[in-house]
């Protein structure tokens, strides 16, 4: 059973399959059932081993744009701000950093316009009216495939 967890997560990392029954195309390639492909993945969810399965997608290529976003907030505000933030679905992570500017966030929009309102927006939801905007130079790898082996 530990070769089958194995395989698994290292099928859903590298050529996901595109197609109307994933889970049933990596079952057959593993000779599972598509029931037990889906349990494994639950388990491994819960126990939090997988802790996100989705796409990852250029978003410059698609027309979008986005940016890292810091801010000072006090040890009192972090969960009510830290709800507003997460409460925009283009906000595609928000963690804490020991800084004096300790919660930083990303955005991806459709537009530059976008992007300024949904900042103007937070700043006006959250009364914290500095968000230091922290746009990329260069892109580096953002994937990682880990080998998984053994038990």
């Amino acid at each position: 059973m530990v070769n089958n967890y194995n395989n698994l997560l290292n099928m859903i990392q590298n050529g996901f399959p595109i197609e109307p029954r994933p889970f049933l195309s990596i079952a057959n390639q593993l000779g599972m059932s598509e029931i037990e492909v889906l349990k494994i993945i639950k388990e491994l969810t819960e126990q939090g081993t997988i802790r996100r399965l989705g796409g990852i997608f250029d978003s410059k290529k698609l027309g979008y744009t986005g940016t890292l976003c810091a801010m000072e907030v006090s040890e009192n505000k972090i969960g009510e701000v830290s709800q507003i933030i997460n409460s925009y679905p283009c906000v595609t992570h928000n963690y804490l950093r020991d800084h004096k500017y300790n919660m930083w966030f990303t955005l991806i929009v459709p537009s530059q316009y976008s992007l300024d309102a949904h900042i103007n927006e937070i700043k006006n939801k959250t009364g914290i009216n500095e968000i230091m905007i922290l746009n990329s130079l260069q892109t580096f790898k953002i994937n990682v495939n880990l080998k998984i082996k053994g038990e």
